[in-house]
């Protein structure tokens, strides 16, 4: 590699660096300030993080969407995590010509927006309402239920599945376990990197949620934390300040699970078996 070319490849990738890091640095830095500071682009460390943290706690309040947004992310992520993992595992073990079938079908549904899907799923749950209130609109389980799995994911555990020692659920059948317990005890363990992976994305989507949650959800106690932002920055006089104090607070969820879970995640991306 010629010297040129090496300055050339350190330069890009620093730039690159730049590029993705400003936004965050910037973030951070805008919550010490005021919000005349930030609209003025002020790109230096401030003095006011303690009055936009005062101000987010107790003016905003944002901790009951924080409290919101957790529950709805961690119970979406546990459901998913076991809903996809029994489909993909279904799906690559038990052969037959309907599965196949049906697991195209399952793959096409991948190309249907979820904006086109909002409307009938809204009068299902407004149906809904009036026979199980507590699994109709403005619930948890309405935010919770749409999302608990994908395609993607049973997609995801599926070819993960290919990678799994075929031998060991023999093994396990031999001793004498029945098809869950082969799941629960063999499986779940082996491909713990798999739902690391899935785990991350899962709880991510989860959080930043905004779309369906903004349709379903009508009591402004019950607000996740996308939602209580977009009011923020909605509202007639903006405080800019508070508003990345709030950013900044609801990133750092997301940010501590995948820096924890980094590893497993690279792992699982790369269809690791363990």
């Amino acid at each position: 590699m010629t010297k040129l070319k090496r300055i050339f490849i350190y330069v890009f990738l620093s730039a690159s660096a730049i590029v993705s890091i400003f936004p965050f640095l910037w973030m951070i830095t805008s919550s010490t300030n005021r919000s005349i500071d930030v609209t003025k682009g002020k790109l230096l460390p401030g003095k006011y993080l303690l009055e936009n943290l005062d101000k987010a706690f107790n003016d905003v309040d944002i901790l009951p969407a924080l409290l919101n947004s957790a529950k709805i992310s961690i119970l979406t992520t546990l459901l998913a995590m076991l809903i996809a993992s029994l489909a993909g595992y279904g799906f690559e073990i038990f052969k037959s010509k309907a599965k196949d079938v049906v697991f195209s079908i399952l793959l096409i549904s991948m190309m249907i927006p979820f904006a086109a899907l909002m409307v009938p799923l809204y009068r299902m749950f407004g149906t809904i309402s009036q026979t199980v209130p507590f699994l109709g609109i403005d619930t948890i389980s309405s935010v919770i239920l749409p999302t608990v799995t994908t395609a993607f994911l049973i997609f995801f555990f599926r070819q993960s599945t290919k990678m799994f020692p075929k031998d060991m659920l023999e093994a396990g059948r031999i001793d004498g376990l029945n098809e869950l317990g082969v799941f629960f005890r063999i499986y779940v363990p082996t491909m713990k990197t798999s739902y690391a992976a899935a785990a991350i994305i899962t709880f991510m989507s989860s959080w930043n949620n905004y779309l369906w949650p903004l349709v379903v959800l009508q009591s402004p106690e019950k607000r996740t934390i996308p939602l209580l932002i977009s009011s923020l920055g909605s509202s007639y006089a903006p405080d800019y300040g508070v508003i990345m104090t709030v950013i900044l607070i609801a990133t750092l969820p997301t940010a501590i699970v995948f820096f924890l879970m980094q590893k497993h995640f690279v792992a699982g991306m790369t269809g690791s078996v363990k």
